[in-house]
C-alpha cells in the first residue's frame, strides 16, 4: 500500500471499493443484455418461484420457441411488463418434490387458472 498514514489508507481503500463496485454494476448491466444473461436471469427467477424441472436449459428452449398459447391459441409476446399476451410458464404450486410445469401460456390464461 502506498500510504503509511491510517486515515489516508482508509480513504484509499474506500475509493477503491467504490470504483470496483461501479465496475461490477456496469459489467452486470452489460451481461444482462446478452442472450446468455437473459437466459440465466429467467432460469434463476423460475427457481426462486418454485418451478422444478430436470433440465432447465431444455425448458428455456421450449419456453422461448413456444409462440402460441396452449389454451387460447393467441400469439405470445415477451414484454418488459405483463400484458395480456405476455408469455408465462404455468406450474402447479402444490407439487414441491417433482416436475411441476403445466403449460406455456399467455398472461391472461395464467391469471384465469389461479
Amino acid at each position: 500500500m502506498p500510504f503509511k498514514d491510517p486515515v489516508k489508507l482508509k480513504e484509499y481503500k474506500r475509493l477503491y471499493r467504490l470504483k470496483k463496485k461501479e465496475h461490477l454494476k456496469e459489467w452486470q448491466r452489460e451481461y444482462r443484455q446478452t442472450e446468455e444473461g437473459k437466459k440465466s436471469s429467467r432460469i434463476g427467477s423460475w427457481k426462486k418461484r418454485g418451478i422444478l424441472c430436470f433440465d432447465y436449459n431444455l425448458l428455456y428452449d421450449i419456453f422461448i420457441n413456444t409462440t402460441i398459447c396452449e389454451l387460447c391459441n393467441c400469439e405470445l409476446t415477451i414484454d418488459r411488463y405483463p400484458t395480456y399476451t405476455t408469455r408465462c410458464l404455468d406450474h402447479d404450486h402444490s407439487i414441491t418434490d417433482k416436475f411441476n410445469i403445466r403449460y406455456v401460456l399467455c398472461h391472461s390464461c395464467n391469471s384465469k387458472l389461479k
